[in-house]
């Protein structure tokens, strides 16, 4: 057998098994129960297969993403691989059923144009893809008594259940972003919006919402993300490296404030501080080469973390974006690899800076949060 039919092989059943990945963890998120939950009998073959109104349509996005960089590739002659997605499910725990996919480039010495080109492919065709899906899924609303038909036991409380619910529920909250909050607003019948605390059991828009998570994050303008191959192109090496890096570290550093907090015991601060000051000196690996300089940013920015809240005792950062910051700033580098510069036409400034317009309407500060 070819090692290019083996190749072929490997993607295809990952691409099947993530069908089915995604499809388990659509259930679990429709359903707000575990597959492996037995306190309940509530699984069957008909709830299984409803997973798939979650991972056709988030699936398709990642699909069009990825295919946007390769075909890109393909016409800039780069050899490129098709893609291969990553399976993620355990059934002991929520998850999407998948880490994403990627596509190889095996090409070396790209310019900066062709870096540009196939960077900002996959953003711009998945977020086309997921204008597509959250249309759909605003203007195919069912009723308000949608939840519950996935959850008879809210009936007694009414459509004020989250707040009656008992103490040791969680509730897991979508946060807003400005895509999100135009469809609302423009798009979607109001007496059918659905509050953000049940957006994950409306497997459509929830794989819409996911869909614009990922694609802000692709759009960072850091390392070699999407977003930082665009800002290659358009600025060159050494602006990067500058914007990068400066991104990077308010970027991390957002996400910590609150970490060190000075109303916490001085037991848990003296636990506390010399772990977090660990975690951004390793974070900042690819930031400063010079040990010294590393361990002194290190230091700053937890000082000025400290600060803040000491001024401000509400503001806080969204913590989970710390792990997204550690694997950039330890695994895939805020720099980006040199290239051959060629002029950049107006068209793709164009469509960098739109690029930009892009991540803004996806972001969103803290995308999920736990009551």
């Amino acid at each position: 057998m070819k090692q290019e039919t083996k190749t072929l092989i490997i993607q295809l059943s990952l691409f099947i098994v993530t069908i089915i990945t995604t499809t388990l963890a659509g259930t679990e998120w429709q359903f707000g129960r575990l597959i492996f939950d037995n306190s309940v009998q509530w699984l069957n073959w008909d709830k299984i297969l409803k997973g798939l109104y979650f991972s056709i349509p988030f699936l398709g996005i990642l699909t069009v993403h990825e295919f946007g960089h390769y075909f890109v590739a393909k016409k800039h002659k780069v050899d490129v691989s098709l893609p291969y997605y990553i399976p993620f499910w355990t059934g002991l725990f929520l998850s999407i059923g998948t880490m994403g996919a990627f596509i190889r480039i095996k090409t070396r010495d790209l310019t900066n144009k062709q870096y540009f080109d196939i960077g900002i492919a996959g953003p711009l065709a998945g977020f086309v893809a997921a204008l597509i899906v959250l249309f759909y899924g605003f203007t195919h609303l069912p009723s308000k008594e949608y939840i519950f038909t996935i959850f008879p036991e809210f009936l007694q409380y009414g459509h004020d259940y989250v707040n009656k619910l008992p103490s040791n529920w969680e509730v897991i909250y979508l946060g807003d972003n400005l895509l999100f909050t135009l469809f609302e607003k423009f798009v979607a019948d109001p007496s059918l919006i659905p509050p953000h605390y049940e957006l994950m059991h409306h497997p459509i828009l929830f794989a819409g919402y996911l869909s614009l998570f990922f694609t802000s994050m692709n759009l960072l303008p850091i390392g070699q993300l999407d977003g930082g191959h665009i800002l290659y192109g358009l600025v060159g090496h050494k602006k990067h490296a500058l914007i990068s890096k400066g991104l990077f570290i308010l970027f991390i550093s957002f996400a910590g404030i609150g970490i060190l907090n000075p109303l916490i015991l001085f037991e848990e601060m003296i636990i506390t501080l010399p772990l977090y000051l660990l975690f951004l000196y390793s974070a900042l690996n690819s930031s400063f080469e010079d040990k010294k300089n590393r361990l002194l940013a290190a230091v700053v920015i937890a000082s000025l973390q400290f600060l803040l809240v000491l001024l401000f005792p509400s503001v806080e950062g969204y913590h989970n974006w710390l792990f997204f910051g550690f694997v950039i700033g330890r695994f895939l580098g805020v720099n980006h690899p040199q290239a051959e510069v060629v002029k950049i036409d107006n068209t793709r400034k164009l469509l960098g800076w739109f690029s930009l317009v892009v991540f803004f309407l996806c972001f969103s500060p803290q995308p999920f949060s736990i009551n």
